[in-house]
């Protein structure tokens, strides 16, 4: 454990630095695009129409979920994975990306990951404003439910920080785990509730149910609907919020562990 109190001190003492370059990354990102930085909001918009076509008119032929109309079921949970997706990509390739230069100062690498997962939040929390915007205008809000997005979004940061410092740290010294990274986030919006109700599908039987469930972007992604649109506490299933955490603190661990103990020598892998 001393390993993650080592990384969560080296986060403390850098926030300032971390917002900073956080801040300096989105205003660069699209600065010599002509449309600037409407292209976070388009690329976004976009894609929720593509799929709200294909899914929401194609498939489901304008069919809710639930009573739930498509549109705001797949709103809920396609804003958190916009987030999600880019951001373990992006931080994954983090240290490797400025590792030559850092490593001439005296620079902690663990905050790389959280400056990529801060400079991705700005636009992540306006599309939430929006998408809660958007839940009142059709009657849908969730009411008490909101009171636990604080919690999701701690949960969101620690689990995409626990999966990062890892993953970040392993693509220094084997550059194929990037490419890994992009192919299962690529296979995962697939395999979560995102465009299609996992719960309720008469294919699947519950063995295999619980199989995806497994997966703790499927807590994330349910935890974050059930609170713009309501319907269930964190707390409701106890056990369920038990095995994120648990498996959360165990990727964490291991995350550090390994940073921790390669990150001296990573200039060597370049």
């Amino acid at each position: 454990m001393s390993s993650i109190l080592t990384l969560i001190k080296e986060q403390i003492l850098n926030l300032q630095l971390i917002f900073r370059i956080g801040l300096y990354e989105t205003k660069s990102q699209y600065q010599m695009h002509y449309l600037g930085r409407i292209w976070q909001f388009l690329n976004p918009l976009i894609l929720i129409g593509v799929y709200w076509f294909v899914f929401g008119l194609g498939i489901r032929g304008g069919s809710p979920v639930g009573e739930t109309p498509f549109f705001l079921w797949l709103l809920t949970g396609l804003i958190p994975w916009l987030y999600i997706s880019p951001t373990v990509t992006q931080a994954s390739n983090s240290i490797h990306s400025k590792i030559a230069m850092v490593s001439k100062m005296n620079f902690p690498v663990s905050v790389l990951p959280t400056i990529k997962m801060f400079s991705n939040s700005i636009t992540f929390f306006i599309l939430l404003i929006a998408t809660i915007c958007i839940i009142s205008i059709y009657g849908n809000f969730s009411g008490l439910y909101i009171i636990q997005l604080p919690y999701y979004l701690i949960s969101v940061y620690v689990l995409i920080y626990a999966i990062t410092i890892l993953t970040s740290s392993l693509a220094v010294i084997v550059r194929d785990v990037q490419n890994i990274v992009q192919a299962i986030m690529r296979i995962m919006f697939f395999l979560l509730p995102i465009v299609w109700n996992v719960e309720s599908s008469e294919a699947l039987t519950e063995p295999l149910v619980t199989l995806l469930k497994l997966n703790p972007f499927y807590y994330l992604i349910e935890g974050f609907r059930h609170t713009l649109i309501g319907g269930e506490w964190f707390f409701d299933d106890i056990t369920y919020t038990i095995y994120f955490w648990i498996l959360t603190v165990i990727i964490l661990l291991i995350g550090s562990t390994v940073h921790l103990k390669f990150r001296n020598k990573f200039v060597d892998y370049l």
